[in-house]
């Protein structure tokens, strides 16, 4: 079983959807299954940009909004890498845009800290909290502005 689960996250941090979906037919309880650092195979999938594992993932009902050791969901780790499509896929698939991890951090602050200006606005239109503060208080604004982002500036004042 161990074995056939070391496969499924390799598989999954390969982008081989169609390893992964053989894997999930045989064991569909890999679809939630946590790797060492507690990531799920969507978190993973999702911070890889393998966009069509996450939407195989996605079908088989993996748990859109669950965290890491450290918090992140797999929406959290898009907005930090930048993958705008696969941020919009799981937007559309329900993923909760004002979920925080364990230092508070939202992902629209993600996506301000890291400037992934497209992200945010995708975010800020599904309704993600501008006012959300991480737990030094900051909020994306606060972030973009420590970054010295002007466009992300521009675009969060817009919103405010």
């Amino acid at each position: 079983m161990e074995k056939q689960k070391d496969r499924f996250f390799a598989a999954v941090r390969d982008g081989d959807a169609q390893t992964v979906e053989t894997l999930l037919k045989e064991d569909n309880s890999l679809v939630n299954a946590k790797d060492p650092r507690g990531s799920t195979p969507l978190i993973l999938a999702s911070y890889y940009n393998h966009l069509k594992v996450v939407k195989l993932l996605l079908e088989n009902r993996a748990l859109i909004d669950e965290k890491d050791a450290s918090g992140n969901t797999a929406l959290m780790g898009v907005c930090f890498k930048g993958f705008e499509e696969v941020a919009d896929l799981l937007i559309n698939s329900g993923a909760d845009v004002n979920a925080h991890n364990g230092m508070g951090a939202s992902c629209l602050i993600f996506a301000a800290t890291f400037n992934r200006e497209g992200i945010a606005r995708l975010l800020l239109s599904k309704g993600a909290d501008i006012n959300a503060r991480d737990a030094r208080g900051n909020t994306a604004l606060d972030h973009a502005k420590i970054q010295g982002a002007s466009a992300m500036i521009d675009l969060l004042e817009l919103n405010q």
